[in-house]
């Protein structure tokens, strides 16, 4: 789904990708050039824009058309299919391209190190409309840690781009370093959709459908993560910990937070540090982007679910550029008065991510 067109409108999930690891094979050093080419590693042909992963991976008119268009790889591409066109103020960009890699954490801290300085060098250094969501190892804690103190302080940054699907939920203690270097460099922690293909999708096992992995990420990943956050006190131990859900949906959003607040009062001794109802924890340091949106069509249903978020503040507008999700985020735009648009379309980001 494109873009509005709104003039100074913030997208908040563009991704863009590497075309192959030779792209990025200048940023790793001797040594991991050498384990590249000797192993024949290459990037997750998955990881380039198009769903489902049989798409087209080339811009054809024919993919054009039907929205599989594969993510931007230059500057110049991004400029034509989506800043200009959008008239953009701002767009946050996201690479996925390091989420599926092996279990060598030397090597996933190597790619995530050259898939930063790529997105400094080739897009930040030549648009002043675009962020960057720096990607960070998930196998060893101290090198993400040292990831974001190496780049964090870039004015161009603006978030740390985590997996949804992870060996074990971002509430847990042993990523409190990473939550709070991020929150120490004033860095929103971008959860997104996806992650080491290995992991489980779901309580119990693995799926066998890319529709069953698809849904995943939403129906279980994102709900799971948000739940940790909360219960596990990580919004307790790093106050100025924010939190950004990247294309997971949010309409499921208040039936889990009834339920939270629910049960949190009858097993509350469980967790005292959680000092107040979770909904209210959820509404303060988290973020859901637009895309993609499970609406319906009728505008008065829009408004009801709108009305159960609590209005639309927890909302940030995402094209989610190159993917398709459907008609689902233009009608919750047509369901806005022009005050919560301008909200959703720029406000909300520009104060989320202090733009």
């Amino acid at each position: 789904m494109s873009a509005p067109t709104l003039t100074s409108a913030v997208d908040c999930d563009v991704h863009v990708a590497p075309a192959h690891l030779d792209v990025l094979t200048g940023y790793l050093d001797g040594y991991w050039r050498n384990y590249v080419a000797d192993g024949g590693i290459t990037l997750s042909p998955t990881q380039a824009g198009a769903y489902p992963p049989t798409a087209p991976t080339s811009a054809t008119p024919e993919a054009r058309a039907a929205g599989l268009l594969p993510a931007a790889g230059t500057v110049d591409a991004l400029r034509d299919a989506l800043l200009d066109p959008a008239g953009l103020r701002t767009a946050v960009l996201s690479c996925t391209s390091a989420f599926p890699v092996n279990r060598n954490p030397y090597y996933e801290a190597a790619l995530t190190r050259a898939v930063n300085d790529w997105l400094l060098e080739h897009w930040l250094a030549h648009d002043a409309r675009l962020r960057a969501s720096i990607v960070v190892p998930t196998l060893d804690t101290r090198a993400a840690v040292a990831e974001i103190e190496r780049v964090g302080a870039h004015p161009g940054v603006v978030q740390v781009l985590l997996p949804v699907r992870t060996d074990a939920p971002w509430g847990n203690v042993r990523h409190r370093p990473v939550l709070e270097a991020a929150a120490e460099h004033g860095l929103v922690v971008g959860l997104h959709a996806w992650g080491r293909a290995g992991h489980a999708g779901t309580p119990s096992g693995l799926t066998h459908t890319y529709l069953e992995d698809y849904l995943t990420n939403s129906q279980v990943a994102a709900q799971a993560q948000l739940t940790s956050l909360v219960a596990e006190g990580a919004f307790a131990a790093v106050p100025d910990l924010r939190v950004t859900f990247l294309e997971c949906g949010f309409s499921w959003l208040p039936a889990l937070l009834w339920r939270f607040d629910k049960d949190w009062k009858g097993v509350w001794r469980e967790v005292p540090w959680v000092a107040g109802r979770p909904s209210e924890i959820v509404r303060e340091q988290v973020r859901f982007t637009t895309a993609p949106a499970a609406l319906p069509p009728d505008r008065d249903r829009i408004r009801e679910v709108l009305e159960l978020l609590g209005g639309t503040g927890p909302l940030l507008w995402a094209s989610d550029h190159p993917h398709d999700h459907g008609p689902g985020g233009q009608w919750l735009l047509d369901a806005l008065t022009d005050d919560e648009r301008t909200a959703v379309t720029r406000d909300n980001a520009v104060a989320w991510y202090r733009l």
